[in-house]
């Protein structure tokens, strides 16, 4: 699921070709790395969080 080609990250915006697909929706490789590197009480984590509640994980029954 690595390399994509020119999509634009949910986290930053920008288009990137390298990171990973979660359901539909592209983090590029350096959010991911930002992300899995940030601390709880860091002020960036809410920012994260907030950004990831774009993913819609629906439940299947």
């Amino acid at each position: 699921m690595e390399q994509q080609t020119g999509q634009a990250c949910i986290i930053c915006g920008q288009e990137k070709e390298e990171g990973i697909v979660i359901v539909t929706h592209f983090i590029c490789e350096d959010c991911e790395s930002e992300m899995v590197r940030t601390e709880a009480e860091d002020v960036k984590y809410n920012f994260f969080i907030s950004r990831m509640k774009k993913i819609n994980l629906q439940k299947h029954a």
